[in-house]
């Protein structure tokens, strides 16, 4: 039976509607004016719990079985999806236990405690992370729920680029690149619902692993990672690997000077919070203007799930 069909990421948004929010699609004259293209920024920085990562973790969970459930769920994350578990997991009335890095946001770990989750912390590294998850299931027996190399939570973070094209023609869209799960879900959703829709994925410079795997053809680990944007840390899996190296046209390299601009001039002009792994999207289109030039360009804007304790701490 084929993964992926037009009939399966339908399903998918059909499955979610009852538990997710259908987030806005925003413009800025002033911003389409800087960037010299037509930019249609899709807001998951609306989404419940902060983030796009709602969508995949919803969507897994519903497609798990009693028994399943009824173990427990875990997973591990820096945040963004650590919350969307431990809400779906909430709503749904089972219990969640996610693996953080030690040097995740607290605004993350606050929130994935504030839903009711058990929180194991792990040192920084990705493998890291996926010994302590490991460990935990082979104790607890707990079901794992992969933060994005899983076909279940690839159709959900599908949901969101429907949306999108069912509001607006774009010639373009970019979204963030980490581990993969949301490029890919916006990659099938434009093959399967827009004709002619090409896809790019952001990635920062100080943690190009999947630009290198994908250029290289293998996959690369994420080592030492060195980014602003906490959220694409993480190395692509074996199932996101195989979707964008078929369906993605190319990924842009950012630097997180040109992170943090873009975050501001989002903050400024659009009245709108979002973190750096969202802003990446509008970096990579100032980094490539001739690319994007005259064009209509969608923009994942994937979550806005920043710790602003820094900027109140004098106040506070």
């Amino acid at each position: 039976m084929e993964k992926y069909s037009k009939e399966k990421l339908r399903q998918a948004r059909e499955k979610l509607k009852p538990y997710i929010h259908e987030t806005p699609v925003l413009q800025s004259r002033l911003i389409n004016e800087q960037a010299g293209c037509e930019l249609f920024f899709k807001c998951e920085n609306f989404q419940k719990a902060g983030a796009f990562k709602m969508r995949g973790a919803m969507h897994k969970v519903l497609s798990l079985t009693k028994e399943e459930r009824a173990k427990g769920i875990a997973t591990h994350s820096s945040g963004n999806f650590g919350q969307a578990l431990a809400l779906t997991a909430q709503i749904l009335g089972i219990q969640a236990t996610i693996v953080m890095p030690k040097d995740a946001p607290q605004v993350k770990k606050d929130a994935v405690a504030a839903y009711g989750a058990i929180i194991i912390e792990s040192e920084p590294s990705p493998q890291s992370r996926e010994e302590t998850l490991a460990e935990f299931i082979k104790k607890s027996q707990a079901t794992e729920c992969h933060p994005y190399n899983d076909t279940q939570v690839i159709l959900g973070n599908s949901t969101a680029t429907q949306e999108l094209l069912e509001l607006h023609h774009v010639d373009d869209i970019i979204a963030p690149l980490g581990g993969g799960g949301l490029l890919s879900g916006t990659a099938l959703a434009a093959k399967y619902f827009s004709s002619n829709t090409q896809v790019y994925g952001a990635e920062p410079v100080g943690a190009d692993d999947a630009f290198r795997s994908i250029r290289d053809g293998k996959i690369y680990p994420s080592i030492k990672p060195n980014t602003i944007a906490d959220g694409l840390r993480t190395a692509l899996g074996t199932e996101t690997f195989a979707v964008i190296q078929k369906e993605v046209k190319d990924i842009l390299l950012v630097d997180d000077e040109d992170i943090l601009k873009a975050m501001k001039l989002i903050w400024e002009r659009m009245k709108i919070i979002v973190e750096p792994s969202s802003a990446i999207t509008l970096a990579a289109v100032f980094k490539n203007p001739e690319l994007f030039k005259g064009r209509k360009v969608g923009l994942i804007l994937s979550g806005g799930n920043v710790d602003l304790n820094g900027y109140f701490k004098s106040i506070l």
